[in-house]
């Protein structure tokens, strides 16, 4: 006989219950978390992309792209604690086992590419290029994707039944074993961002804060869920509490990483310019002196600062030397006349006729 279905479910699979049923709460209240942080995850990288023309600082422009890649491993956090409220099955297992570890790995590499970022910026340094930041955040998300799937290929390979039929207690530490990586990325990015306290530029500490707060709390959730994963439910006798502890610790990571980072990062990215955020020009910033190829210099101005820098005798020296010098006056040729000329009578026609007597 089948059993009937929990109240508030229909005709679903038995693997879904878990999604509707009323008597266990548990499973609505985290897939309700889940939901609104996906809504305000799409909503704040909607407003990312509106923000971007009003940003004035181009070291947090550059850190756009920083932001974008963690609100999808944000996006991914919400999206992947439905796969934990859903039973394991041979289709939730390869997800889960695969799709944790790499976005963890996503966000904790952005988080580290921001601390490496921010302890440059501290100091006085110039920060990295967009381009760069980018090859950081592949670079270290790549190696746990390389993890993952060099253990998901091997276990269906070579030991598929084996890895679908897997005990409760082998399939929680292969999971925890394969997060190994991530967890250093945590380590090494909670390490980093305490460099970014020490510095002279106090404005880019704060954005230190923020990933140190974040951080903190994301190792206390991932140091209780894996003692309750590992010991605490056997030990407290309830083996079925494997699965809403790591959805519970997701919900509570993703809203973290909204709350403790995003949001006030967001928030200060459309802040003014401010000139005391950075260094003064540096050496290779100030203009050089070219060095003259041709032209000859004009003396005047060379002798006006050789006499503002000599005393006052040789000065008197110098302009005894001018006075004998200067050549003797020559006479100057007097000027053309260029008057006009004024018109001269004209003899009149009839003179020979008149023997130079007018007519009468």
């Amino acid at each position: 006989m089948t059993t009937p279905p929990p109240p508030g479910c229909g005709s679903i699979d038995a693997d879904y219950y878990l999604l509707c049923d009323t008597e266990k709460a548990w499973g609505i209240v985290l897939e309700s978390l889940a939901a609104a942080g996906i809504l305000i995850t799409i909503f704040l990288i909607c407003s990312l992309f509106f923000l971007i023309c009003k940003v004035q600082d181009n070291s947090k422009r550059h850190m756009i792209s920083v932001y974008f890649f963690f609100l999808l491993g944000t996006l991914g956090v919400f999206g992947l604690t439905f796969a934990f409220i859903i039973k394991l099955n041979d289709r939730t297992r390869p997800t889960r086992f695969f799709l944790f570890g790499v976005i963890f790995a996503l966000c904790f590499s952005c988080l580290l590419t921001h601390a490496c970022n921010l302890s440059k910026l501290v100091r006085g340094r110039k920060p990295f290029s967009w381009r760069v930041l980018l090859l950081f955040i592949v670079s270290f998300a790549l190696v746990q994707v390389v993890i993952s799937i060099e253990y998901l290929v091997t276990m269906f390979v070579n030991q598929r039944e084996k890895f679908l039929n897997m005990s409760r207690e082998d399939t929680n530490k292969d999971f925890v074993m394969l997060l190994i990586y991530v967890l250093f990325l945590m380590a090494l990015t909670f390490l980093i961002s305490t460099s970014t306290f020490c510095g002279s530029y106090k404005s880019w500490k704060r954005h230190g804060a923020h990933i140190f707060v974040t951080v903190l709390f994301s190792i206390a959730i991932w140091v209780v869920w894996i003692t309750m994963l590992i010991k605490g439910n056997t030990v407290l006798d309830k083996e079925i509490w494997d699965d809403p502890v790591v959805a519970i610790a997701l919900v509570s990571n993703g809203w973290i990483f909204l709350i403790m980072y995003i949001v006030p990062e967001i928030c200060f990215l459309t802040a003014p310019l401010k000139l005391e955020d950075y260094p003064p020009e540096n050496d290779f910033c100030q203009p050089k002196f070219i060095k003259q190829a041709a032209g000859v210099d004009n003396r005047a101005y060379t002798q006006d600062e050789i006499v503002q820098g000599m005393p006052w005798f040789m000065i008197s020296i110098q302009f005894s030397n001018i006075k004998t010098s200067v050549l003797p006056f020559q006479a100057i040729e007097p000027q053309n006349d260029f008057s006009i000329p004024r018109p001269k009578a004209r003899t009149s026609p009839y003179h020979d006729y008149t023997g130079g007597k007018s007519p009468m």
